[in-house]
C-alpha cells in the first residue's frame, strides 16, 4: 500500500522550485521545454496525442435523444435523471503543463471556464480543509455533533464522521435536493465500468466499511459544511483559496435550483460535487493548474500557507475501504490509476475527461480537459517520456 509523503518529504520534493509564483491571472512566465528539461519533440508528440484523442461528448452536452451526457455516461435511470443545476456547452479539448510553476506548454483554449465534473469534489476537500485548519472539526467527530439540521438523525446517520464523508465511505441514507443515496448505490467508476445495476437498492454497510462513489452524499458533505462554515463555499473558496491563487474571476460554483437553505436568515445557495445533474465547478484550466501548483507545494503560496500539510497529508491519505482514494482525490496506490505514473502521484478526475495531474516526483503539474479517457495515461507516459 502507497505511503502519503511525510511533511519533510514534501519538503524537499519542492524545494528546487519554491521560487516562483505566477502572478495574477495572465501574469504568468512561460519557459522553453527544452529550458525545462523537456524534448521538445517528443513534449509535441504528448500534445498530439492529447489532441488527437478529444471525447465523444457532444458540445452541447446533450444526445441526440435529448438526454444530458451528464447522466447518461452513467446509465441514470428515470425519474433520477432529470437535470436540476446549469448545464453549459462544453469547449474542446485543452490543457497546459507546469514545471517550476511556469507554463511550459499549453494547448486549446485554457482560458475558457467550463464544466469540470467530479474535479468539483476535489474542491470540497480543500474547503474542508480549510474549516479543520480553523478548528471547526475532527476527522472523526460524527457530523451530527456539529451540523444543525436533522440529515444525522437517524440511528444510521448517527455514527457517520467527517472522515467518512470525505473518503465517501459515509453510506449515509437520506434524500437530498430530490435525489435519494439509492441512485447512487452499485454505481461503478473507471475504465469498462458497468453501472447496469446503478439504483438498485442495497443493504447499507456500517460507516466506514464500503467505498462507494455517490453524488447525493457528496452533495450532503458541501452542505454540512455549508451549516458549519455558515457562509457560501464558493466565497470562502473564492477568499481563502482562489483569490490568493491570483486565480481569473471567470470560475463559478453551483448548486440546483432546489438546493438553496436559509443559514441566519439568509438565503444560500448549497453547491454541488460534480455536474452529474448539471451545476457544479465552471472552471478553466488556467485555474485548475494554480490550484494543482498549490498542491504540488504542499498547499504553501508565495509565502503564505493557504491549506495546512497536515491537511494534505490527510488527504493523500490511502482509505481503508480504497486505498486509490483519499479525501475526495484520487491517489495511485499500487499504479492502479495511471500506471505510467508514479505512485505518489494524486489526481482530481471528472466525466468528460477532466483531470489536474500533481507530480512532486518531477516537479509536474498536468491538467486536461475532454480527453478520452482511455488514453489519459498515454498522455501521462508521453509527458514523462518526454523529460531528458
Amino acid at each position: 500500500m502507497m505511503r502519503p509523503l511525510s511533511i519533510e518529504q514534501g519538503r524537499v520534493m519542492v524545494a528546487a522550485a519554491i521560487g516562483y509564483f505566477p502572478g495574477t491571472g495572465d501574469a504568468w512566465q512561460t519557459v522553453a521545454p527544452c529550458d525545462a528539461g523537456f524534448d521538445a519533440g517528443r513534449l509535441a508528440d504528448a500534445i498530439g496525442h492529447a489532441n488527437a484523442h478529444e471525447c465523444n461528448w457532444p458540445h452541447s452536452m446533450y444526445l441526440a435523444s435529448g438526454e444530458y451526457v451528464g447522466t447518461a455516461y452513467v446509465q441514470e435511470k428515470p425519474p433520477y435523471n432529470t437535470v436540476i443545476g446549469e448545464v453549459r456547452p462544453r469547449g474542446g479539448v485543452n490543457g497546459l503543463i507546469l514545471r517550476g510553476g511556469r507554463i511550459v506548454a499549453e494547448w486549446g483554449d485554457t482560458r475558457r471556464a467550463d464544466m469540470t465534473f467530479s474535479c468539483a469534489k476535489s474542491y470540497i476537500a480543500l474547503v474542508a480543509g480549510l474549516a479543520f485548519d480553523r478548528g471547526l472539526f475532527s476527522l472523526d467527530d460524527s457530523v451530527a455533533a456539529s451540523v444543525p439540521d436533522d440529515g444525522f438523525a437517524s440511528s444510521h446517520n448517527q455514527t457517520i464522521t467527517w472522515r467518512h464523508l470525505l473518503q465517501q465511505t459515509s453510506e449515509w441514507q437520506g434524500v437530498l435536493w430530490d435525489k435519494p443515496d439509492s441512485v447512487d448505490h452499485n454505481r461503478q467508476v473507471g475504465l469498462g465500468n458497468d453501472n447496469s445495476r446503478k439504483g438498485t437498492v442495497r443493504e447499507l454497510e456500517r460507516p466506514g466499511t464500503r467505498f462507494e462513489y455517490n453524488d447525493v452524499r457528496v452533495n450532503r458533505l458541501a452542505l454540512s459544511l455549508l451549516r458549519l462554515l455558515r457562509r457560501p463555499l464558493p466565497e470562502v473558496l473564492r477568499e481563502g483559496i482562489m483569490n490568493p491563487l491570483g486565480a481569473s474571476d471567470s470560475w463559478a460554483w453551483r448548486g440546483y435550483r432546489n438546493s438553496t437553505v436559509e443559514i441566519d436568515g439568509a438565503r444560500i445557495e448549497s453547491v454541488s460535487g460534480g455536474g452529474h445533474w448539471g451545476g457544479g465547478l465552471f472552471i478553466s484550466s488556467r485555474d485548475h493548474a494554480r490550484v494543482g501548483q498549490l498542491m504540488l507545494r504542499r498547499g504553501a503560496w508565495n509565502g503564505r500557507q493557504l491549506v495546512s500539510e497536515r491537511w494534505l497529508h490527510e488527504l493523500a491519505t490511502p482509505s481503508a475501504a480504497n486505498p486509490g482514494y483519499g479525501f475526495l482525490w484520487w491517489l495511485n496506490t499500487g499504479r492502479r490509476l495511471a500506471p505510467s505514473a508514479p505512485e505518489s502521484s494524486i489526481f482530481a478526475l471528472g466525466g468528460g475527461q477532466n483531470a489536474i495531474w500533481i507530480d512532486a516526483e518531477h516537479d509536474l503539474v498536468l491538467v486536461v480537459r475532454w480527453l478520452q479517457r482511455e488514453h489519459f495515461d498515454g498522455v501521462i507516459a508521453r509527458v514523462l517520456a518526454s523529460l531528458k
